[in-house]
C-alpha cells in the first residue's frame, strides 16, 4: 500500500499514528507530496479528486480517503480493537469526530493566516474557528473524562494528535488554561511511542515545550 503524506499535516499524523499502533509500517510505504487549496503541486489529485492528504493506494490500485476512513480500513487489517465493538464503539467515533473537528478549524485558521494576505484576513472569521476549538475543549474536559480513561483507542489518538496540533500551530492561545484534566491526560497519551514517533519534524519537542516561530510548512 501507498500513504500520499506529509510530514507536518495532522490528519496525515493521525494515519501515521495508526499504521504505528497497528504494526504496519512494513506494509505502508510512505510518499511525500507539498501543495495547499491555492496550488496542488504534488498532491494526488489523480488518486483523490480533492487533491487532499492523507490519501492510500490500496494493494489493488483503488485509492481510499480521508484520514477517518483510512484508519477505520487500517485497522480492520490489524488491530481492531482501536474501534472497539458494543457502545463504546460510538463514542470512539465521536471523539475522533471531535477531534478532527478541532483540526479542521486550527487548520483553516492557518490557511487564513498563510494564503491570505494580511489585509484581506477576516479576524471575526478566525475567532469563529477558534472558538469551535474552545468550545470543543471545554466540552472534553467537562465530559469525556471517563472515555478518556478507557484503553487507548482511534478516538483517543486522534485527540492526542489534535492537542499536538495545537501546540504546533497555535501554541500562543495555551488551550490548557482552563483544562487541567485534558493537559494532565495529554501529557501521558503524548509519551506513547507511536505520537512520539510521528511528531512533526520541525516540531520534535516534548509536552511542555510549547516554543513559537517554527516554519510554516504543510499545514
Amino acid at each position: 500500500m501507498k500513504l500520499y503524506a506529509s510530514n507536518t499535516s495532522p490528519f496525515v499524523r493521525k494515519v501515521r499514528v495508526l499504521i504505528w499502533e497497528a504494526g504496519l509500517q512494513d506494509r505502508v510505504q510512505q510518499l511525500l507530496v507539498t501543495g495547499s487549496p491555492l496550488d496542488p503541486v504534488s498532491l494526488p489529485i489523480a488518486e483523490n479528486p480533492l487533491g487532499k492528504i492523507p490519501t492510500l493506494v490500496l494493494e489493488g490500485g483503488r485509492a481510499i480517503h480521508d484520514s477517518r476512513v483510512i484508519c477505520h480500513y487500517l485497522a480492520s487489517l490489524a488491530w481492531p480493537e482501536a474501534y472497539p465493538e458494543g457502545p463504546r464503539l460510538w463514542r470512539t467515533m465521536t471523539l475522533e469526530a471531535l477531534a478532527d473537528g478541532i483540526l479542521e478549524a486550527a487548520l483553516l485558521i492557518v490557511y487564513e493566516n498563510r494564503l491570505r494576505p494580511a489585509g484581506q484576513r477576516s479576524s471575526p472569521w478566525i475567532a469563529g474557528q477558534w472558538a469551535k476549538v474552545a468550545r470543543a475543549l471545554d466540552a472534553l474536559e467537562k465530559d469525556w473524562a471517563g472515555d478518556l480513561a478507557q484503553p487507548v483507542c482511534m478516538g483517543q489518538l486522534a485527540l492526542g494528535v489534535a492537542l499536538g496540533y495545537l501546540d504546533f500551530r497555535h501554541s500562543e492561545r495555551d488551550w490548557r488554561a482552563g483544562h487541567p484534566q485534558l493537559a494532565d491526560w495529554y501529557t501521558k497519551i503524548a509519551r506513547r511511542p507511536a505520537l512520539l514517533a510521528t511528531v512533526p519534524f520541525d516540531a520534535r519537542n516534548l509536552p511542555g515545550d510549547h516554543s513559537p516561530g517554527r516554519t510554516l510548512l504543510q499545514a
